[in-house]
């Protein structure tokens, strides 16, 4: 009997080894419309990874696609490095008027590039130039991005391995509740800074994620990241939020420290800022930090003026009023209660946590989390994974998922995890 071997796809023939999410989702997009794909074959998934938070008004929202398609139709500028623009100009006084001046924020704001990477480094850099030191502190299970400078302040392992180089000139530090409350928060930390022979340099920054996606969906008490503000004021460190994955709206507010009452010293935004899944990136800052020499930090991409025609649809669509940030919150209430529900049977060995529309589970045996993705697949819904070890299923719906999505999506997670206990 003769076995002919399927044919290798262009995907396999041509694309790098590197490619990732399509090993965990083996099918052919083609279409997608609010919280659901369609592969070519016909068959529908419900999305609840969301462009690992790039789709927070999920695919193709109708108002974001019909202000980008008569942008497009009037000859409206793609690209224009960063000159001045129309569209760059209404974002700008939309970003003004509806998130920064609603909030009593006074940043300063910088596209530093198309990419959340991009942000990153551009902060570091600019900590660095404004202290003149070199250090910066991050933490346990961070996640900042790809690039050389922003692996540097990420923990996972794997995705250090990949930089090639000694990733040099930071510091990590225990998350919130790393040490599972042993421990008073920021003792070692405050020891290390006031300890002359403890080795630390004195650091320039300190970066952190107000929640940890990739890191497992570790959520930051509000008072420990008071503590962790009051401590960069009086040590003379810069503080840094990452909001890229977490920011616009993804925890109930616009942006994920809101909560804990704190104004850090730069921010960086991207994902979903465009909101329809185009590529764009803001670093934010306070006045005072703003010393960049012109072009003294640049880029071809940093003026995507198609992602600034729809990031402000979005801002007038959905910042305006309170209307979202309240549904987010009412979803995520649906979302923790089902989860509760499901981790309440000790035979499941899970656990859950999250806030707002990020929410994980986590599970004893770490190859679960894994096998629940894969079973979810069959059923017709793409979740991730996250976590050092991939332990964790993490939920990324669309803020703008309806509730009877909702519903179906935790529906087949439950179902997914049951059968793979």
């Amino acid at each position: 009997m003769t076995i002919t071997e399927p044919l290798l796809t262009v995907f396999e023939t041509v694309e790098s080894e590197v490619r990732s999410y399509c090993r965990a989702w083996p099918t052919v997009f083609e279409q997608a419309s609010g919280s659901r794909l369609r592969d070519e074959r016909g068959r529908d998934y419900l999305d609840f990874f969301a462009g690992a938070g790039s789709l927070n008004y999920g695919h193709n929202n109708p108002v974001l696609k019909r202000a980008l398609l008569d942008y497009i139709e009037r000859d409206g500028i793609t690209h224009a490095l960063d000159m001045s623009t129309t569209a760059k100009r209404d974002f700008l006084e939309a970003f003004q008027s509806a998130i920064l001046a609603p909030r009593g924020l006074p940043y300063k704001v910088m596209f530093p590039g198309p990419t959340g990477t991009n942000a990153v480094e551009a902060a570091l850099k600019l900590a660095r130039k404004v202290k003149g030191r070199e250090s910066v502190v991050s933490f346990t299970n961070a996640f900042h991005g790809m690039s050389l400078g922003s692996l540097a302040v990420t923990g996972n392992a794997f995705k250090r391995a990949g930089a090639g180089i000694p990733l040099v000139h930071t510091t990590p530090m225990p998350f919130d509740n790393y040490l599972g409350g042993q421990v008073p928060d920021f003792i070692w930390f405050e020891r290390l800074l006031e300890d002359q022979g403890s080795g630390l340099n004195q650091p320039a920054a300190v970066i952190v994620e107000t929640v940890q996606g990739e890191g497992g969906v570790n959520v930051a008490r509000p008072e420990w990241l008071q503590q962790l503000a009051d401590l960069c004021r009086r040590r003379d460190m810069l503080l840094i939020v990452d909001d890229v994955q977490m920011g616009c709206g993804r925890t109930g507010s616009f942006f994920s420290f809101e909560d804990a009452g704190i104004t850090p010293d730069i921010v960086t935004v991207s994902k979903s800022i465009s909101g329809y899944g185009l590529p764009m990136a803001l670093c934010l800052f306070k006045p005072e930090l703003d010393i960049w020499e012109p072009g003294e930090h640049n880029g071809t991409f940093r003026g995507n003026n198609p992602a600034f025609v729809t990031a402000t649809a979005a801002l007038d669509t959905y910042w305006r009023d309170g209307v979202l940030r309240q549904r987010t919150l009412t979803q995520g209430n649906r979302i923790d209660e089902a989860l509760r529900e499901l981790c309440s049977d000790p035979a499941l060995g899970a656990s859950h946590r999250g806030k707002g529309m990020v929410w994980g589970i986590e599970f004893q045996d770490r190859n679960r989390a894994g096998e629940v993705c894969a079973q979810a697949f069959e059923h017709g819904l793409l979740v991730e994974t996250s976590g050092p070890e991939s332990e964790v299923v993490k939920l990324l719906p669309p803020l703008t998922v309806s509730s009877a999505e909702l519903d179906e999506g935790l529906e087949i997670l439950t179902r997914s995890v049951r059968e793979t206990a």
